[in-house]
């Protein structure tokens, strides 16, 4: 009959630490997804976030509101961010579509009773608006700036690169099992040493030829 061998279990050490690596793997996992999500296009990404300014978007955007815009193909009636070329500076303007013409999509805020000067086309369409967050802009321009992005970065690398404390614990405490049991093993083989030699000396005086005691002599008797 054959015997089953049962698998053998697994690591402790190495479980113990892939559990507790699990936490940081799902935050930057879900931090590399937020930031393809929200990388800017001055970085090469496909997102614009724009804080309004001014009362032309009145009352569907407000002072200090923040717009995220996507790039994808804008549509008469889409409130889209666009940087027109004539102005210099990088200037955008968030404002909606109501028609379109040769030279490109004709303009106009909502609070606006006249048409914007500019008809923006192809590159000068930075994004269309997706999302509208409200009154939270200061934190957001803060977020815009590429250096800012690049220090984010740099520290996510660092924090994944330095050894946490828990693994420097687990090393230790590996190091010093290995040397506990290092140490006892000598000890061991003498201990066991010193017991064959006492069985040895038993198993010899076992074997030893008894001595025969004398027989008393008798007395004739008259």
């Amino acid at each position: 009959m054959l015997d089953r061998q049962e698998p053998a279990a697994p690591d402790a050490p190495l479980a113990r630490r892939a559990l507790r690596a699990l936490p940081s793997v799902l935050f930057y996992v879900a931090a590399a997804v937020v930031a393809w999500f929200i990388w800017p296009t001055s970085l090469g990404g496909c997102t614009t976030l724009t804080l309004v300014s001014g009362h032309s978007m009145e009352p569907t955007y407000v002072t200090g509101d923040i717009v995220v815009a996507r790039c994808g193909e804008p549509q008469v009636g889409d409130v889209i961010v666009y940087a027109p070329d004539e102005v210099e500076g990088n200037a955008r303007i968030i404002h909606r579509i109501v028609g379109e013409s040769e030279g490109g999509w004709v303009m106009q805020g909502d609070n606006n009773e006249f048409l914007d000067p500019f008809e923006p086309s192809g590159d000068e369409v930075l994004g269309v608006a997706r999302v509208h967050i409200p009154k939270v802009g200061l934190v957001v321009r803060t977020f815009s700036n590429a250096w800012v992005w690049i220090a984010i970065i740099a520290l996510a690398l660092a924090l994944l690169v330095w050894p946490s404390r828990d693994d420097d614990e687990d090393e230790s405490d590996d190091e010093s099992d290995e040397r506990e049991s290092d140490e006892r093993e000598p000890d061991e083989r003498e201990s066991d040493d010193r017991e064959s030699a006492d069985v040895g000396s038993r198993d010899d005086q076992v074997g030893l030829p008894l001595a025969a005691e004398p027989e008393p002599e008798l007395e004739p008797t008259a």
